[in-house]
């Protein structure tokens, strides 16, 4: 059993949490689970983790390669969120999907370079601790680009749309408005997580904002 789910069954850190109120349990440890919670205290393991399911969805396409990648039921998802999202007249693209260790480890150092250690750690996750390398997350983009992982994509009617809508698909934006003291990373509009349809809908009823809170696994605002 996952190591947060046996600490639940025996009245630990994450026996309050409200997820143990859902009939269904799933892994917050395995990163082929929905509900892994990777953070800055939370790497995945094994780190070089590959989903072995990766598809690439068919849903408007802004980049191209393992970027245009999602594990089948995060793929599936996206489809039907697209779709709606499409239909009610905010249409968005894919703007990062999968990313690989190797591919995390480029984009961080390239960061660390230009920046330093210290301010790249708020633009980037260090190699082993993205959630992009699930396949359970990914980024999203207006349909025309507006604001493409800027600030002003918040106001873009995509963004605004997924806000009220995209628990009715499964997902959350993971990083939401003034919360990074518990995630570990500011707004981003632009970044949605499944975690399936049941959970997000849970989260978003209960006025829970974050996996960190929802789980139960404590805040990350830095690394250890």
């Amino acid at each position: 059993m996952d190591p947060q789910l046996q600490a639940a069954a025996a009245g630990g850190p994450a026996a309050g949490a409200p997820f143990r109120t859902l009939p269904v349990q799933h892994s917050l440890d395995d990163p082929a689970s929905p509900w892994v919670v990777v953070n800055k205290r939370r790497p995945i393991t094994p780190a070089q983790f590959v989903p072995g399911d990766l598809v690439r969805p068919a849903v408007p396409l802004a980049v191209s390669g393992e970027a245009a990648l999602l594990n089948r039921t995060t793929a599936a998802a996206a489809e039907r969120l697209f779709a709606a999202a499409s239909a009610a007249g905010a249409p968005m693209a894919l703007a990062s999907g999968y990313r690989s260790y190797a591919t995390q480890t480029a984009t961080y150092n390239s960061y660390a370079a230009t920046r330093g250690t210290e301010s790249a750690d708020t633009a980037s996750a260090r190699p082993g601790y993205s959630e992009h390398q699930t396949g359970w997350a990914f980024d999203i983009a207006d349909a025309g680009g507006a604001c493409s992982f800027e600030p002003c994509f918040a106001d873009q009617p995509a963004a605004v749309w997924v806000r009220e809508h995209a628990h009715e698909f499964g997902f959350v934006v993971r990083y939401p408005w003034m919360l990074h003291e518990t995630t570990g990373y500011f707004y981003e509009p632009w970044h949605l997580r499944y975690v399936g349809v049941e959970a997000a809908t849970d989260m978003r009823a209960r006025g829970i904002a974050t996996l960190e809170e929802y789980f139960g696994t404590g805040v990350a605002p830095g690394y250890l």
